[in-house]
């Protein structure tokens, strides 16, 4: 028998918000969610690495701050009393959906994994489901990479790690991304012995250049960090694990040695698990969902958006296509999705925020103007003790439009609002920045200053 439903949404992360405003508006909704309540962010992502990372920020403040004259020694790390603080905040995050789930009546949750198996029909468990509307968001799971002897190896990922009860004396980590820069910071927060394997020549390779080349001179100063090496084979010895790698550059082979391996790879969709195909859902080359601009996947009547479809894999990226999704498959007038204003934070030390094009993109489509600003050059950056950081915008040079800006420094997931508010209202140009009044000293004149320093590129 299969059961019918107004809409079904597999996935509990941003797949919530279509989910509970279907609700509101008298829908009858499946939720298929086999994993726990609330998705990668409360459970393995954003919440809890945060709450991690922050005390390894408030360790590297207080080691910088001999140069003002703060003399502070750093005696002790809780790290089981940090991990049960990050537990406790998403327990009661993931414990609370639930609660609200469950006592819904108009909202059934399939608490095992789906798969399609025909039109608009999922088999969840002992129940066939179906709808006339379909949301997928489901998510991402870590990337294994193809090392050798990996699968003999008791390795970290970024869900496995927040499972560490004791810390270990020393860790290496595969991956130089947003997740291996970030957990390579906590860990040396915590002063364990860490080591970053890159295989790429730069850092976060998808940053602005000398965005990456200042954190690599940063993270140096804690962390162990090596580029341009291959991973080649990992084995478990009596007291670790040993990792072989060969340089790319001159071949030469070298071995890394630590207690603990991660793997920060990068992520893979989970849309295979799904099994889209039987429902005429298409995925792309690299396993992620095909959607058009309207975030309509090669379906009718049935969307995809978050992590599923691997465009921009953030948090506050799935939360605002979940709105344009539950527009667009309600009205006739549709509305496309705009990646470009789509901000980001990488939460390592300093902080590193993005929105827009590098400069090589944006120099190739658009005559540009360039703005850099050190954090030195401000009066409260002289005050922090002219830490390393600078802002940098880029800019249309005919119209005054932003294209883009990238931002390596304290505060600079917060410093980037300005730039990214400027972007989606009005005409998109620098001029409200630099038209508005400024506090003085304040760390914000770093921002307006950039757009006051445009030179041609």
């Amino acid at each position: 028998m299969v059961e019918q439903f107004d809409i079904i949404v597999i996935g509990s992360g941003s797949g919530m918000l279509i989910a509970s405003v279907a609700v509101e508006q008298g829908l009858k909704v499946a939720l298929v969610e086999s994993g726990r309540m609330g998705g990668t962010c409360i459970n393995r992502g954003c919440v809890p690495s945060k709450m991690l990372i922050y005390p390894a920020d408030v360790v590297a403040i207080l080691r910088d701050a001999k140069k003002i004259g703060v003399n502070a020694i750093v005696s002790q790390m809780d790290f089981q009393g940090i991990m049960m603080r990050m537990h406790t905040v998403v327990d009661e995050d993931s414990n609370m959906q639930i609660q609200g789930v469950e006592q819904t009546p108009s909202l059934t949750w399939f608490k095992e994994m789906g798969e399609f198996v025909d039109d608009y029909t999922l088999q969840v468990g002992t129940h066939t489901i179906s709808a006339k509307k379909i949301y997928i968001v489901s998510g991402a799971r870590s990337a294994v990479p193809p090392i050798k002897g990996l699968e003999r190896v008791d390795y970290l990922t970024s869900d496995s790690v927040l499972q560490l009860r004791e810390p270990p004396k020393s860790v290496i980590i595969v991956g130089g991304g947003y997740i291996g820069v970030e957990y390579g910071h906590f860990f040396a927060g915590m002063g364990i012995e860490t080591t970053i394997i890159q295989r790429s020549p730069k850092l976060i390779p998808e940053e602005e250049p000398d965005v990456s080349d200042l954190l690599k001179l940063e993270l140096e100063k804690r962390v162990k960090v090596y580029t341009n090496l291959e991973a080649l084979e990992v084995k478990q010895e009596s007291n670790g694990v040993m990792l072989t790698t060969k340089d790319r550059v001159d071949r030469a082979v070298k071995e890394f040695r630590a207690e603990r391996l991660m793997v920060a790879t990068g992520r893979v969709s989970n849309a295979d698990i799904l099994k889209p195909e039987k429902t005429g859902v298409q995925l792309d080359e690299r396993g992620y969902i095909k959607v058009d601009d309207y975030l309509e996947t090669s379906k009718k009547n049935i969307w995809a958006f978050g992590d599923a479809i691997g465009k921009a894999m953030f948090k506050h990226a799935a939360n605002f296509e979940a709105i344009i999704v539950w527009h667009n498959s309600n009205h006739d007038h549709k509305v496309s999705m705009n990646y470009l204003t789509v901000p980001h934070g990488i939460f390592t030390y300093p902080q590193i925020a993005s929105i827009g094009l590098k400069e090589a993109e944006a120099k190739a489509k658009h005559k540009i103007l360039i703005g850099k600003i050190f954090y030195r050059d401000v009066a409260m950056g002289a005050a922090m003790g002219e830490p390393n950081g600078f802002v940098k915008v880029i800019v249309e040079q005919e119209t005054g439009k932003i294209l883009g800006a990238h931002i390596i420094g304290a505060e600079a997931t917060v410093l980037i609002q300005e730039i990214v508010n400027a972007m989606a209202s009005g005409k998109g140009t620098f001029e409200p920045i630099v038209q508005a009044m400024h506090i003085h000293p304040a760390l914000s004149e770093v921002v307006q200053n950039a757009f006051g320093n445009l030179y041609p590129a």
